[in-house]
């Protein structure tokens, strides 16, 4: 029987040693690449997965919030040169497990990744390793170039000190860019701001739908919105043809619904009726592309981590998009709304450029007030994992559903993201968050706002952060001094009060602040969500899960609205309201 298991376990890829290793506690695991996949030798981040799953492969079952998450442990390989075993022993960090040592004997679905670097020599004299974004959206199980082995079954038995040889033996394939429509046109330019940071060519994009009526009306120039959101490959819940008729109904665990696949697409097409119908508002709608080597979108702000993704937008992609496109160019014609990443850009871009937009709608946003980070308070909190008292420790949450059932504390989500990628390099929310609110360390990485594996803050960066990107903070700081007379009639912030991260948290010391303010008044709307979970946007006339996908629908009325009620004497408000 073990002959027969080996015999198969050869032909796989995948052989145990038939010896046992010297001084080894526990099975080990030695993964290595032929120069036929990659001839010179590699950078990145090299993942190993174990998973009992067997409805997909296992790269794509690692999840920071899922009970059902399968297992991973990570490795640096620097230099990996082609035939070279890079080994994986008890002492490598794993997630959900710590380590290889914990892992039941069991048979296992077993798979290797490289998730691959590229050194950057940045403008500010620092060199970093970095994972380019190669047109997925910072997505290391789907990247362009990775290797990783074909899943096999192995039977793992943490008692016999074994070897486990893997050989990569794919490379993800490229993905070709989305082809422009009649209505969705795609935009892609360098940008000087970026490239000159990055010391390399640096790119800003962007999927822009045209208003009903753009070839009809060439003397129409038209206000611009923004829907701030993650990366998508093409622009997202726009749909010309009605829902497929032979789509295999799927169901949505967290939604509870059966068929929601098809639900998306009559949302999408009812959006493309209602874009192109007689009364909808008629505008430049665009979603921006700024994946980067930290996460699949910038945030939006400048950064000194990431660069000057703010200045870049602003300056170089906006005009460009309203040059090109007939936009009426002026800050009281642009708008953005946004849902959770989206929200925060939404507000952030609004509060760090406020004479650029006239109204922001952020819906769920990301912590906009860092005395709830998630549910740390990283100004009054010692730690960010564990609440303690002289006898007592008690786990921080950072995931809930809407009865506050937990599911991942604030420790487990930010292990899965060590174990991904160090030094902000995992992809995740807490490493783009710290890369993006941190100032730059020693080592040329973003300099951690806590230690991944104590949970000790570090003050004198939970300061970089309230001054430069704790948006309620700015907000009051600078408020009388001539920000809130920017500000007024633009701040619009709605949150379920159940939020899977507790974003509602800082919504409300937000509100408490908006409320007060008397020179001038805020003159926006707060709204909450009555037992609503991630990511509510305001409709008190639909459940989560449909008002998600109706934005801009939403949105668009009170855009029209505030232009008519806010636009400057001389104002272009008749060519685009046909």
């Amino acid at each position: 029987m073990r002959r027969e298991v080996s015999r198969a376990l050869v032909v796989a890829g995948l052989v145990w040693g038939a010896h046992a290793d010297a001084g080894s506690a526990g099975p080990r695991v030695a993964v290595s690449f032929p120069a036929s996949l990659a001839a010179d030798s590699a950078d990145g981040r090299l993942l190993l997965l174990l998973s009992t799953d067997d409805s997909s492969e296992p790269r794509f079952q690692v999840s920071d919030t899922s009970l059902h998450s399968q297992q991973v442990f990570g490795i640096d390989v620097d230099g990996w040169k082609p035939g070279a075993e890079a080994m994986f022993d008890a002492a490598v960090l794993g997630y959900p497990l710590d380590s290889l040592a914990q892992v039941p004997k069991g048979t296992y679905n077993v798979q290797a990744l490289l998730h691959r670097y590229e050194t950057f020599r940045r403008s500010d004299g620092h060199v970093v390793k970095l994972p380019m974004d190669r047109g997925e959206g910072q997505q290391w199980s789907r990247a362009p170039g990775n290797l990783y082995s074909t899943p096999r079954k192995v039977l793992i038995d943490p008692a016999k000190p074994e070897t486990l040889r893997i050989a990569l033996d794919q490379v993800i394939p490229v993905i070709e860019p989305p082809a422009d429509t009649k209505w969705i046109k795609h935009v892609r330019i360098r940008s000087e701001l970026l490239s000159k940071f990055w010391g390399r060519d640096m790119y800003l994009g962007a999927h822009v739908l045209l208003p009903a009526g753009f070839d009809e009306h060439p003397g129409a120039r038209y206000p611009l919105v923004i829907n701030h959101g993650h990366f998508s490959h093409d622009l997202e819940g726009f749909r010309e043809q009605p829902p497929d008729p032979d789509l295999k109904p799927d169901y949505s665990a967290r939604f509870k619904l059966a068929g929601y696949n098809r639900i998306e697409q009559e949302a999408a097409h009812q959006f493309y009726k209602d874009w192109t119908g007689p009364g909808f508002p008629r505008f430049l709608l665009i979603e921006i592309q700024h994946a980067n080597p930290y996460y699949d979108d910038s945030y939006a702000v400048n950064s000194q981590n990431l660069g000057p993704y703010g200045d870049a937008i602003v300056r170089e992609l906006i005009p460009h998009i309203e040059k090109t496109y007939r936009g009426l160019g002026q800050g009281w014609a642009r708008f953005m709304y946004g849902g959770s990443t989206g929200g925060w850009e939404a507000l952030a871009a609004q509060v760090l450029y406020p004479d650029e937009f006239n109204g922001c709608y952020a819906a769920c946003p990301d912590p906009i007030d860092f005395r709830h980070y998630v549910t740390t308070d990283i100004y009054a909190d010692e730690n960010a994992f564990f609440a303690r008292g002289p006898w007592k420790t008690v786990a921080r949450p950072a995931h809930r559903n809407w009865l506050g059932h937990v599911s991942a504390t604030m420790e487990q989500m930010n292990r899965m993201e060590l174990v991904l990628g160090p030094n902000s390099r995992s992809g995740g929310q807490f490493d783009i968050w710290q890369a993006v609110y941190s100032p730059v360390g020693p080592d040329g990485y973003p300099k951690p706002i806590f230690d991944k594996r104590t949970g000790v803050i570090d003050r004198e960066v939970a300061h970089h952060w309230r001054e430069n990107f704790d948006l309620v903070h700015i907000m009051k700081r600078d408020w009388e001094k001539g920000l809130g007379a920017k500000l007024a009639g633009k701040v619009h912030l709605y949150v379920g009060d159940m939020d899977n991260y507790y974003l509602n948290n800082a919504v409300y010391t937000a509100e408490e602040f908006l409320v007060s303010t008397k020179n001038p008044p805020y003159g926006g709307e707060v709204a909450y969500g009555d037992r609503a979970e991630h990511c509510w946007n305001g409709d008190p006339a639909r459940p989560n899960a449909l008002s998600r996908l109706r934005y801009h629908q939403m949105f668009a009325p009170k855009i029209v609205e505030r232009i008519l009620k806010s636009a400057p004497a001389g104002a272009d408000l008749t060519s685009w309201r046909y």
